[in-house]
């Protein structure tokens, strides 16, 4: 079973974090929830959420992929985490999945994951605009192994797409069905 890294911190995007975890889970993938400072983390809309570990308990674990949720603040405090830098700097590395939604793309520009040809997409308030040439207008954009996308709103077809890369279609086909997210 593939194991998928989600960090969380106090200020993550509820929506984005939860409807990566539930999709990914419902994949059958191994989906590690990790506090960036604390179990319990209050996230963008003051919702608390309980992480299933810290993130120092999960130190030297091995991961198929790590899957980045937005919000703004939440994102400042993963680009500041230097666990966090170590963990995308290896999987990156080893060319193994690396997701970012939302503000989150800016941990992996912060941090040269994503380079200057890089085509990639975050949410537009982040200033896209200093990224000419690079900053595609596309919901979710795949970069080799680097996946990234706008919003809450495109939150499913993110958490899909990244099933489909560690599942296979079939699988996304079976996941995406019972939830009806196509009209």
């Amino acid at each position: 079973m593939k194991r998928v890294l989600v960090p969380l911190a106090d200020g993550f995007e509820e929506m984005e974090g939860i409807i990566i975890i539930d999709v990914l889970r419902r994949a059958g993938l191994e989906v590690i929830v990790a506090g960036v400072d604390k179990k319990e983390i209050v996230a963008s809309r003051n919702t608390k959420h309980i992480a299933d570990y810290l993130l120092e308990e999960v130190k030297g674990w091995e991961f198929d992929a790590i899957v980045l949720p937005g919000g703004s603040e939440g994102a400042k405090r993963l680009a500041n985490d230097e666990r966090i830098k170590k963990i995308i700097e290896d999987l990156n590395e080893k060319n193994k999945l690396i997701g970012a939604i939302c503000a989150a793309p800016n941990v992996l520009l912060k941090h040269n994951i994503i380079k200057d040809n890089d085509k990639f997409t975050l949410h537009p308030n982040t200033l896209p605009e200093k990224y000419p040439g690079q900053f595609v207008d596309d919901r979710v954009v795949k970069n080799n192994h680097i996946f990234t996308s706008k919003g809450p709103g495109t939150a499913f077809e993110f958490a899909l797409a990244i099933v489909e890369e560690l599942c296979g279609k079939e699988t996304r086909e079976k996941v995406e069905a019972p939830m009806f997210v196509k009209k």
